[in-house]
């Protein structure tokens, strides 16, 4: 992961500095920190990055905001979500945003490392607490023994894949298909399942 570019937005001084000092210390490169969405957009407008960590809950304007003017504005760059809250609400609002992580902040150093490089490879990750509350909404256990009625055998191996993270190209690579091909059973699956949103089944995969 060295020189990959990071933005840290967070309203909170000393997690700034904290963050600055365990991702320089691993060859990353800092090149921009921000207490709030607005100040991240001037410096997003001035600078790239490749990946943003975003908390959700800051004074003037918060990380859901924040996380879907990104997505608009600068599709290429990865936000992960790096906050206290993992109520329903903040938890959907940001995932459907667009966020490619989510995790609490007393998850570690390790953690957050491992989440920023699982980002970068392409896959989602999200922490195992908000894993639950996504299960939870999208109906618990019960729900998932049923996810797989009428469900043809290569949507079901599409389902497995996605529960463990790889992107549609891996996907692709896997069952050696196109990528094109991997969308048209995504959204079969949607279609099936009444889930239009990638994390949230997968949640439910692995719930």
């Amino acid at each position: 992961m060295e020189n990959l570019r990071v933005l840290l937005v967070d309203d909170e001084p000393l997690l700034l500095e904290s963050l600055e000092i365990i991702l320089s210390f691993h060859q990353m490169e800092i090149m921009g920190k921000a207490r709030d969405g607005r100040e991240a957009l001037e410096v997003l407008a001035e600078k790239t990055c490749d990946i943003a960590l975003v908390d959700l809950n800051m004074k003037g304007m918060g990380g859901i905001e924040l996380i879907s003017r990104i997505k608009l504005e600068y599709p290429e760059v990865k936000i992960l979500v790096l906050t206290t809250f993992y109520d329903d609400k903040y938890i959907t609002q940001a995932i459907a945003g667009g966020a490619d992580g989510y995790l609490l902040k007393d998850s570690g150093k390790e953690a957050i490392l491992g989440a920023v490089g699982q980002i970068m490879g392409g896959r989602n990750v999200i922490d195992s607490k908000v894993m639950e509350r996504l299960a939870l909404l999208m109906g618990g256990a019960g729900r998932k023994t049923r996810l797989f009625d009428g469900m043809t055998e290569r949507e079901k191996e599409i389902c497995t894949l996605l529960a463990q993270g790889n992107t549609n190209k891996q996907m692709a690579e896997i069952l050696y298909i196109s990528e094109g091909t991997v969308k048209n059973y995504i959204s079969s699956i949607y279609e099936k399942t009444g889930i239009h949103d990638r994390a949230k089944l997968v949640a439910l995969m692995n719930g």
